[in-house]
């Protein structure tokens, strides 16, 4: 269990907060990493949070990283992509290793190859992007001193439809019929916080991999989401495919994508909807990952219902 300082990069998001949460309650000594020190963490009340310290870092400029970690004395950190970054974040990550970090769990995604030599210029933009940082993280680290959380489908981003829902208009979105695991954060989190608070032990007990996949429950799709959605939140929905177009559309409006990025997301979800569960969410691997979430986080996974039904407020904010 660790003792000693702990870096949370991103304790005001989704993630990073249940992480902070996470490793919080397994005894970590947690330090929240922020680029804004007076923003709100969720999940931490005043009196939580008494105790826990606040440093300036921002994850895009290797100085302030630098200085928190000597400011603090921590020895492991949390980190996530910043798309931004140039260099694959290694000035960050290298950044980290000279000023003391010893252990990273880094929040990477489900699209990176086991192999990370398989990486190349035709990897879909998410899984390059992800696996040139675990590639610099093994480069600087080494395989025992990180560990990759690899999530699927974040269920919070079913929260894009959450103003079409609120309208009671047509809720507008690409291959509605696409499947999803829609993973909760929290049980995200919950892995993530507690390898961190383990440290690199728990490359042993998952296999000598130092990558774990993660998987939420039950596939459904985005049609299917969407009515279980207005079901929690009581509206009504009448969803309205997007042509291929109005998908790319989508996307450059919702997740500020630029162009040939949002047609490459689009061209990967058609793909998920033509192959249905084929795509990775069957089988034992996929088994697996879903089977990570108890082992590694202690809880049963969180199926999407539950999720809405846990954050019907932020359906309605």
């Amino acid at each position: 269990m660790a003792s000693e300082p702990v870096l949370i990069f991103g304790p005001t998001g989704h993630v990073g907060s249940s992480t902070a949460r996470a490793a919080h309650e397994h005894g970590a000594n947690i330090i929240f990493a922020m680029r804004d020190t007076n923003k709100a963490v969720p999940g931490f009340s005043a009196d939580q949070e008494r105790g826990i310290e606040r440093v300036y870092a921002d994850l895009t400029k290797p100085d302030t990283i630098q200085e928190a970690v000597t400011k603090t004395g921590a020895k492991r950190a949390f980190m996530y992509l910043v798309f931004t970054a140039s260099d694959h974040m290694r000035s960050s990550i290298t950044a980290l290793k000279s000023a003391g970090i010893e252990f990273i769990v880094f929040l990477s995604s489900y699209t990176v190859p086991d192999d990370l030599n398989s990486l190349s210029k035709d990897t879909n933009f998410i899984a390059l992007a992800h696996g040139k940082v675990e590639t610099v993280l093994k480069e600087v680290y080494g395989p025992a001193g990180y560990v990759a959380v690899r999530p699927g489908g974040f269920a919070t981003n079913s929260l894009r439809w959450k103003d079409m829902i609120k309208s009671g208009g047509d809720i507008k979105t690409p291959y509605p019929e696409a499947l999803f695991d829609w993973i909760s954060n929290d049980d995200i989190g919950r892995v993530a916080g507690s390898v961190l608070a383990r440290g690199p032990e728990v490359i042993q007990e998952n296999g000598g991999r130092n990558w774990m996949l993660l998987f939420g429950p039950h596939p459904i799709s985005q049609a299917d989401a969407i009515e279980t959605i207005c079901k929690v939140t009581g509206r009504d929905a009448k969803i309205m495919p997007l042509d291929e177009e109005g998908s790319v559309e989508f996307y450059t409006t919702t997740s500020h994508l630029p162009e040939p990025l949002s047609r490459q997301m689009v061209g990967m979800l058609k793909k998920r909807a033509e192959l249905g569960k084929s795509d990775g969410l069957e089988g034992p691997k996929y088994e697996q990952a879903v089977a990570n979430i108890q082992k590694f986080g202690g809880k049963a996974p969180t199926g999407f219902k539950q999720w809405v039904e846990e954050n019907k407020d932020e359906f309605e904010a």
